[in-house]
């Protein structure tokens, strides 16, 4: 038995997840209020909003990973900035099961991208005329995890009204 398994993990294919490039694929930033919002005194509202994208680019187990970054800075109802930024990746990923390779492309690989989106989205504020903005750390495996769920939710949720029965109130 202990041999069955020793040689099923030889015959495995080996597990490898590397970098292979990093880039910008998207720059935008808008400052629509400029002068007048510098006149203002700056206590701004910020909105973060995160989103990964991944897709195989090529048959070898290369993969892109787009992590898009969206800040809105509002002071009152103003918009002071909007800056958005695609960083992105090339990964060469093989030896995962679709689960594995899933959860490298939603965690692993946006964890690698998110200091390089940070570094440009900072200094496009700076060169914007703005206080620097150092965007705090981001639990991708946590997000990870709550669409995970919510996606599980959904489908169960779909099956459960395809067989009739009424969504549970929540």
């Amino acid at each position: 038995m202990a041999d069955e398994q020793a040689a099923a993990q030889q015959n495995a294919p080996q597990q490898q997840f590397s970098l292979q490039r990093i880039y910008c694929k998207d720059v935008s930033f808008e400052s629509p209020a400029t002068p007048e919002i510098f006149r203002k005194s700056y206590q701004p509202k910020v909105n973060v909003d995160l989103n990964t994208k991944s897709n195989a680019i090529d048959e070898n187990g290369n993969f892109e990973v787009v992590l898009t970054i969206t800040v809105t800075s509002k002071v009152e109802e103003e918009t002071a900035f909007l800056v958005e930024v695609q960083q992105a990746g090339i990964f060469y990923i093989t030896g995962f099961d679709t689960e594995q390779l899933r959860m490298v492309l939603g965690t692993a690989a946006p964890n690698i991208l998110f200091p390089y989106a940070r570094e440009a989205i900072d200094g496009l504020v700076v060169k914007g005329g703005f206080p620097a903005l150092m965007l705090a750390p981001v639990n991708f495996e946590a997000l990870y995890q709550q669409a995970l769920a919510r996606s599980q939710a959904e489908g169960q949720q779909a099956a459960a009204q395809g067989n009739g029965e009424a969504p549970a109130e929540g």
